[in-house]
C-alpha cells in the first residue's frame, strides 16, 4: 500500500487488485449485488483505493480491513441512491464492522503473507487452479471449463498443490495453537 501511496507503484496497484477484486465482488454478491453491478462497484472500490492509497493508516486497520469497509461504505451509498430499494436497518450487512484486537490483526497479516508465499513456491499452473478455486470459488468443472484442461487433470493438479500447500501451512497453523 505504502508503495503506491508515495511512488503511484502500478505494478503494486495491479497485485493488490488481482487480490482483492475477485474477493470484494464476492462479498458484494453476498450483500446481495447482482454479478455484474458487484463487478462494477469492485471496481470503483478499487479505483478509491488507487486515488486514496494516501490516506491509509496502518494503525487503523489492515488493509483488507481499509478496502471492505470502502466496499460496504459504497454499497450503503449505492442503496441510497437507488429510490426504489429499501434499506432493512437490522441487516446485518450494515452494522459496523467489529474491529479485530490488534494481536488477531497481526496474526491474521501474518497468516496472509505465509499463505501468500506458500502460494508463491508452487507451480503456475498449480497456483492459477489454487487461486481460482478459492479466490474465484469456482468449481473443479469451472475450472476446466475455463482453462481447457480435463476435470482429471484440474483435480490432479489441485490434489497436487494441496499436497505442497499442507506441509508450509499446517506447521504454521500448529504453531497458532
Amino acid at each position: 500500500m505504502q508503495r503506491i501511496a508515495v511512488n503511484g507503484d502500478r505494478a503494486a496497484f495491479r497485485a493488490l487488485f488481482e487480490h482483492f477484486a475477485p474477493r470484494l465482488k464476492g462479498y458484494l454478491i453476498r450483500l446481495g449485488l447482482e454479478s455484474g453491478r458487484a463487478e462494477e462497484l469492485a471496481q470503483e472500490v478499487m479505483v478509491t483505493v488507487w486515488r486514496k492509497a494516501a490516506t491509509f493508516d496502518r494503525a487503523q486497520g489492515s488493509v483488507a480491513t481499509w478496502v471492505f469497509r470502502i466496499a460496504r461504505n459504497r454499497r450503503i451509498d449505492l442503496f441510497r441512491r437507488d429510490r426504489t430499494a429499501q434499506l432493512d436497518e437490522h441487516d446485518p450487512a450494515l452494522a459496523p464492522v467489529a474491529e479485530a484486537p490488534p494481536d488477531a490483526a497481526l496474526d491474521a497479516d501474518q497468516r496472509q503473507i505465509r499463505v501468500a508465499q506458500a502460494l508463491a513456491e508452487l507451480p503456475p499452473e498449480q497456483r492459477e487452479l489454487v487461486r481460482a478455486h478459492f479466490y474465484e470459488d469456482l468449481t473443479h468443472s469451472e475450472i476446466a471449463e475455463r482453462t481447457g484442461l480435463a476435470l482429471g487433470t484440474v483435480k490432479s493438479r489441485l490434489r497436487l498443490a494441496f499436497g505442497k500447500l499442507r506441509g508450509p501451512l499446517q506447521g504454521y497453523l500448529e504453531s497458532d495453537l
